[in-house]
C-alpha cells in the first residue's frame, strides 16, 4: 500500500471519527429518524406512485403521515405522562402518598407465623424488612416519577431533537433510494453480498422492531387502562412503563402487574386482584403470542434471548433509547454473520459440483 493511500486511509477514518463525535449530543433524533424512515419506506414508496414520482411530495406525505400516526400521539401521551409523573413526584415529597404507612398496613394484614420465620431467621421480624423495602419503594418512586419531571423540564432540548427528526426525516424519505445506493457503493464488499446484507438488516429491523414496539404498546395500553379501572395510581406512569418493559421476552410486563395484583390480595381486595390476574394472564399475556407469529414472523425474527440480552445491555449503555438500539445491534450482528455463514459454505458448494460431475 502506498504512502499517498494509507493517508488517504487515516484521513478517512479521522474525519468519519470527527464527524460521528458531532452526532453524539443529536444520536436518538438521528437513530429514530433512520427508524422511521426504514419502517414508513415502503408507505413513500406507494405514495411516490400515485403522485406520479414525484418524491418530495411523497415525502412530505409520508413525513405528514408519520407526523399523525406518530409523533402527534407520542407528544399527547408524553405531555400527559410529565404531568402525572409530576403529581406523583409532588406527593411522594410531600408525604401525601406514605408508603411506609401501607406496608405498615400490609405487616397488620399478613399472619403472625411469617413474623416468627422472620425473626427466627435472624431479620428482626417485619420491622427491618418493612423499613427497607419502605425504603426501596420510596427511592424507586421517587427515581421514575423525578426522571419524568425532569425529562419534561428540558423541553428545549427536546423540540430541537425533534425539529432535527423530522427534517432529517424528510430528506431521507426524499432522497433515501439514492442515499441506499451510494451506501451500498461505499460498503468494500461485493454487490452481492452488500445487497443481501442491507436487504437482511432492513427486514430484521423491520419485523423485529416493528413487531415488538406495536406488541408493547398494546400490552401497556391495556395495562394501564386496568389499572385505571380498578383505581391503581398513577395508572398513565404504570402503563407506560408496562410499554417499556413489555419489549423484554418472557418477563415483560409481568414485572408490573403481577406486583400489583399481589397488593390489592393483601389490601382485601380481592375481586380487584382476581381481575387483575385474569387481565394480565389471559389478555396481556397472551397478546404477545397472538400478534408476534404475524407481526415479526419466524424468518426474520431475532430469538428470544437475543432480544432480552441486547435489550437490557442497550439500556445499560444507552438508557430508554436502548430499548431499540440494543435490538438494533443485535440484528446488524446476525445479519452480518449470516452473510458470513453463507459465504463460508460457497466455496464447498463450489467444490463439490466438479466432483460430482466427474463422477458422472
Amino acid at each position: 500500500m502506498s504512502i499517498q493511500r494509507a493517508s488517504f486511509y487515516v484521513l478517512l477514518v479521522i474525519v468519519t471519527i470527527a464527524f460521528v463525535w458531532l452526532l453524539i449530543p443529536y444520536y436518538t433524533a438521528v437513530l429514530w429518524a433512520v427508524i422511521l424512515a426504514i419502517l414508513f419506506f415502503p408507505v413513500h414508496r406507494r405514495l411516490e406512485r400515485m403522485v406520479g414520482g414525484r418524491s418530495t411530495i411523497a415525502a412530505l406525505l409520508t413525513l405528514l403521515l408519520c407526523v399523525c400516526l406518530v409523533i402527534l400521539p407520542a407528544l399527547g401521551i408524553l405531555a400527559s405522562l410529565i404531568q402525572e409523573g409530576t403529581s406523583l413526584y409532588q406527593r411522594i415529597s410531600s408525604n401525601e402518598i406514605d408508603l411506609n404507612a401501607h406496608l405498615l398496613r400490609l405487616q397488620s394484614i399478613l399472619p403472625a407465623f411469617l413474623d416468627n420465620w422472620l425473626t427466627s431467621l435472624k431479620l428482626e421480624g417485619f420491622a427491618e424488612v418493612w423499613t427497607k423495602l419502605s425504603s426501596g419503594f420510596m427511592e424507586a418512586g421517587q427515581s421514575i416519577a423525578g426522571g419524568v419531571l425532569s425529562f419534561g423540564q428540558n423541553t428545549l432540548q427536546f423540540f430541537i431533537s425533534l425539529g432535527l427528526m423530522l427534517y432529517l426525516l424528510f430528506f431521507l424519505f426524499r432522497d433515501g433510494a439514492s442515499l441506499g445506493r451510494t451506501l451500498r457503493h461505499s460498503i468494500p464488499l461485493s454487490d452481492d453480498y452488500t445487497r443481501q446484507f442491507v436487504d437482511k438488516f432492513a427486514a430484521v429491523v423491520r419485523a423485529t422492531v416493528r413487531g415488538n414496539v406495536i406488541i408493547a404498546i398494546t400490552q401497556g395500553l391495556i395495562g394501564g387502562l386496568s389499572f385505571w379501572a380498578l383505581g391503581i395510581e398513577a395508572a398513565l406512569l404504570w402503563g407506560v412503563v408496562m410499554t417499556f418493559l413489555s419489549m423484554l421476552p418472557a418477563i415483560g410486563a409481568a414485572i408490573v402487574w403481577v406486583p400489583a395484583a399481589i397488593w390489592l390480595f393483601l389490601i382485601g381486595a380481592w375481586i380487584k386482584g382476581i381481575l387483575m390476574v385474569v387481565i394480565g394472564a389471559f389478555v396481556i399475556g397472551l397478546i404477545d403470542n397472538l400478534l408476534r407469529p404475524p407481526l415479526v414472523g419466524q424468518g426474520t425474527r431475532l430469538p428470544d434471548y437475543v432480544v432480552l440480552i441486547s435489550t437490557v445491555g442497550g439500556i445499560s449503555l444507552f438508557g430508554l433509547s436502548g430499548f431499540v438500539i440494543g435490538p438494533l445491534i443485535a440484528a446488524l450482528f446476525i445479519s452480518a454473520w449470516s452473510l458470513f455463514t453463507q459465504q463460508q459454505q460457497e466455496p464447498t458448494s463450489v467444490t463439490v459440483r466438479p466432483n460430482i460431475e466427474k463422477r458422472g
